[in-house]
């Protein structure tokens, strides 16, 4: 302000708050104005507004390791169908869709069989791992969820949809191995390569209802890898389709 040439209460005239409220803002550094007051004053000062409040650009940087957490979503349809299109538009190296049944990404991403077979054309690596239609695991799930559209048929809505894709060379599918199937009905995790989709399954609802966390890596041994070693580890232990 002195630089400026300007009091509190001249300030506090110029910004249109009161000079207590100006006053207030230089007695205690973990104030924070409003962001059009931020504006205003530094407009007034000819600075910039993390010059006065720096806390500003602190208190919004993730340093820790949720960082990695682009977004969250209370349930995974609240995310938009854009989001996992974009996903895999822009995958160069590794597509991983570890969900149980995968089936609503035939649903929801328009011409995905053609999409999936480009990828894999042109050197990315395509793999989706399931449950066992026939498992243990599978038929207790059914009996939780008890809806119309069992998790066997979904399960096989996505075996039908990769027939199509069996000619292609860097498509893989697995059945996750009996041992794991319960690791793997609760948790599954979408990876496209430095980016993710996690989904924990909540009792007695589907995926669909289940919240999802969107993560890009940033760090060794943060969100996203321990996710996609888990993942890692039910595929090298799965069985193929």
């Amino acid at each position: 302000m002195s630089a400026a040439g300007l009091s509190p209460r001249q300030l506090a005239g110029r910004v249109g708050v009161s000079g207590k409220t100006v006053e207030r803002w230089l007695s205690d550094g973990r104030l924070i104005p409003h962001a059009r007051n931020r504006e205003d004053a530094a407009k007034v000062l000819g600075v910039d507004s993390t010059m006065l409040w720096p806390k500003v650009v602190r208190d919004a940087l993730k340093i820790g390791p949720d960082r990695e957490i682009i977004r969250s979503y209370p349930y995974r349809s609240a995310c938009p169908s854009t989001v996992w299109g974009d996903l895999i538009k822009n995958a160069r190296t590794d597509l991983l869709f570890a969900g149980y049944t995968n089936y609503f990404l035939w649903l929801e991403q328009p011409n995905l069989v053609e999409s999936l077979r480009r990828k894999a054309e042109a050197g990315c690596r395509v793999r989706f791992l399931l449950g066992d239609p026939d498992g243990e695991v599978t038929r207790q799930r059914e009996a939780i969820e008890d809806v119309a559209l069992t998790v066997s048929t979904r399960i096989r809505i996505t075996l039908e949809n990769l027939a199509k894709l069996r000619d292609v060379t860097g498509v893989e599918a697995r059945h996750s191995a009996a041992d794991d199937a319960t690791n793997h009905v609760g948790l599954s995790v979408f990876r496209f390569d430095s980016q993710a989709l996690v989904t924990p399954h909540l009792a007695r609802v589907v995926g669909h209802d289940s919240p999802m966390m969107h993560l890009r890596r940033q760090q060794e041994d943060g969100m996203f890898d321990r996710f996609a070693a888990h993942a890692e580890e039910l595929w090298d232990r799965g069985r193929p389709c």
